[in-house]
């Protein structure tokens, strides 16, 4: 779990690290993303603890997806891939 959202973490700040502005991603919107994940991912690993592997596979692949972007974009992108691989 703590693998799970220390990786979470690291992706908040790509996110926030960010420099291109991009209208539909700003950093409001980037720290919303975070939130969410972050609950969607406490919620999901609450639900069925067995699944926190799974999780945690799925978070650093979309990480590493993105780990080195720096486009406020990219990082926009990145929550919401992750929101669907925990979701989904």
């Amino acid at each position: 779990m703590r693998t799970v959202l220390f990786t979470v973490l690291g992706v908040t700040i790509l996110g926030l690290s960010a420099c291109s502005k991009a209208p539909e991603c700003t950093t409001e919107a980037l720290a919303k993303k975070g939130q969410e994940v972050a609950a969607a991912l406490q919620e999901a690993v609450t639900k069925d603890p067995a699944k926190a592997l799974e999780l945690t596979a799925k978070v650093q692949e979309v990480a590493s997806k993105y780990s080195g972007s720096t486009d406020q974009a990219d990082a926009c992108k990145a929550y919401d891939d992750l929101l669907a691989a925990i979701k989904g």
